[in-house]
This record gives C-alpha cells, structure tokens and sequence, in this order.
C-alpha cells in the first residue's frame, strides 16, 4: 500500500480498487485492495508478467474501466461515478494513451489523424499552449510526413503520430500500454527516449504498463503487480 498523499499533491488515485469480470459462471478478479497515487508529474512503470492487472490498472487509472469496488479519483474529485458521458468529458481534456499498437485512422493522412484527434479535444485549459497539427507533427519528427497514410509509415513513425495524437488531448496524464510491444529494440529505444523527453517538455506524468524490466527501470517508480495486487512499490 502506498503512503497517503493529499487532494493537492495527488494527480490520479485509486482506493481499495477491485475489478471482477464474468466468464460464464465463473467470476474473475483481475484488481482486488488496489490502493494507488500518482503525483503530477511523476514518471511511474506499472511492471508485472501477463495477467498481473497492469493492463486493467491502468484502464481503471484513465477511466476506462469502472472499478467493481473502490473508487478512483481525479485531482480529488470522482471519476469512477461519473457516468460515460461524463468520464469521456474528463479524459478528453487531461488523460491521454498511447497503446501498444498505433491505431491510427487506416483511411486518414497522419496530419488528418491529428486534426481528428484535436476536434475532439477541444481548446487547451487556461495556460495551456495550443499547438497545431503540424506543430505536433513536427515535435515528434514527423513534419516531412503530414501526407502519410498509416500504411506508408514504419512501425516507430505511426507509434510517433500515435503519441502526437495523444499531445492533441494536452494531457494532464499520459498512460502508455506496452508502448514498444510492436517495434524492434532500436525503434523501441528511440520511442521510449521520445516519450521521455516529451513528458519533460510538456509536464505531463507518465504511467507505463509494461512486462520489460529495462522498459520499468527508466521509471523514476516502479510499481510490481502480481495476481491482480500491487506486491512492491519503489517509492522514491
């Protein structure tokens, strides 16, 4: 269990948190007695093997998943009760992912990809930089391939539109699901060496799922999960 941090210093927060599903007749517990904070600004790896709930966690984290009990906070106020209207509003505007696969708009050039993704956005919050789509594009090195379609681009260029796109949310959190799963150790490097930098730049905390113990150790914590229970906690 974490140490207890205030309203004020909490970006993100999980108390008690479970999450079952059905599978037939039987029940599974994916979470069980999840107690979890995140800083603003802070750079945390969700690390466990597959099946540990470092997946489900950080869909619980970002609204995506309603926990069965327990509850989630943002910035001290409810997130898990709000209905799906309601969570969609609060991750448009301050919660951003990044999955394994790029999942790009197959029929949509990268700079289309990004003015979609701005639309739905919305303006920053008051004292946020607005950025345009070329802007973003060029951030993430991609300024020579607004015309792109997904299928024109290589593994590690449509994972760096897929993290443009989510700087289009401004966000607040950027939650990153096995973000390398696909690429090659190289690609993968510089990718993760993006996100890095551009969690620097911008501010933004930073959680990562990952199974890869190098991909964990560039965390500044590093969160073990095990049969659905956070087992270790390497709090700074």
């Amino acid at each position: 269990m974490t140490a207890v941090a205030t309203a004020t210093s909490t970006l993100t927060r999980c108390e008690n948190v479970e999450v079952t599903h059905r599978q037939g007749e039987d029940r599974i517990t994916a979470l069980r007695g999840i107690d979890l904070d995140i800083a603003p600004g802070e750079h945390v790896a969700l690390w466990g093997r597959s099946g540990s709930g470092k997946t489900t966690l950080l869909h619980v984290l970002g609204g995506l998943v309603v926990p069965s009990a327990g509850r989630v906070l943002w910035r001290g106020e409810p997130l898990s009760s709000l209905d799906a209207v309601a969570r969609g509003r609060a991750r448009a505007g301050s919660i951003a992912y990044v999955f394994q696969g790029a999942n790009l708009l197959e029929h949509f050039s990268a700079l289309e990809n990004l003015v979609f993704a701005l639309s739905v956005a919305g303006p920053p919050a008051q004292g946020q930089s607005a950025h345009s789509p070329e802007d973003l594009l060029a951030l993430v090195g991609l300024g020579d391939k607004l015309d792109s379609l997904p299928a024109e681009l290589s593994g590690g260029e449509a994972q760096r539109v897929a993290i443009a796109r989510a700087l289009a949310q401004h966000p607040q959190l950027l939650l990153c699901d096995e973000p390398t799963g696909h690429l090659d150790s190289a690609t993968g490097v510089r990718v993760l060496d993006l996100i890095d930098a551009l969690a620097q730049e911008f501010g933004f905390a930073l959680v990562t799922a990952t199974h890869d113990v190098d991909v964990a150790a560039r965390a500044e914590r590093i969160v073990e999960l095990r049969d659905g229970q956070i087992v270790k906690d390497d709090r700074p």
